[in-house]
């Protein structure tokens, strides 16, 4: 029997200028719930965070969030998740989050989603992990991102094999066809 899987989602503490950006948290939310996949994110009930969540809870999902004490009252500390785990640092709560998931996704954000995104995606560039990173590009959003990697890339920065560690898909369908196959 395999163990349930967890997926790691990050995105803003805001909802971003277009309505897109909350359907698709509200959308991937459900789509893990349907999948029994655990929501594995930053507890916080406000921006596309708790979009994510709260789909997730109506849909019968299993949450596990995990927030540090000084962005409880910021980011309002979501407490009736299957299991909320409260950290002293930002740190702590990056490697709680990471350790307790199968695969990293990053819906639109900000400051702190790219932090979360470069961080993991430079553990996998340098073999620290195999686990599977997804940017859900909903309305381009990443595009400027896609093109700054190859920029990077381009200027000799990185090899072209970074490409590679993080896959871009368009849609929640896409992003579910896509792990479901890293699963399997």
């Amino acid at each position: 029997m395999t163990l349930p899987r967890s997926v790691c989602v990050y995105c803003g503490s805001r909802s971003g200028a277009k309505p897109a950006y909350a359907a698709a948290a509200q959308e991937t939310g459900e789509m893990l719930a349907a999948r029994d996949w655990q929501l594995v994110y930053g507890a916080g009930d406000v921006g596309l965070m708790g979009e994510v969540a709260r789909a997730a809870q109506t849909a019968g999902g299993r949450t596990f969030g995990v927030i540090p004490e000084h962005l409880f009252p910021r980011e309002v500390g979501k407490r009736d998740l299957t299991t909320f785990v409260v950290t002293e640092t930002m740190h702590e709560r990056k490697k709680v989050m990471f350790m307790n998931a199968d695969a990293v996704v990053v819906l639109p954000g900000g400051a702190g989603s790219l932090d979360e995104l470069f961080e993991v995606l430079t553990w996998r560039q340098i073999g620290l992990h195999e686990k599977p990173i997804y940017l859900l590009n909903i309305e381009g959003y990443w595009a400027p991102l896609e093109a700054l990697i190859d920029h990077i890339i381009g200027e000799g920065f990185a090899d072209a094999s970074l490409r590679e560690l993080v896959v871009t898909v368009d849609s929640v369908a896409e992003l579910e066809s896509a792990l479901v196959s890293a699963f399997a």
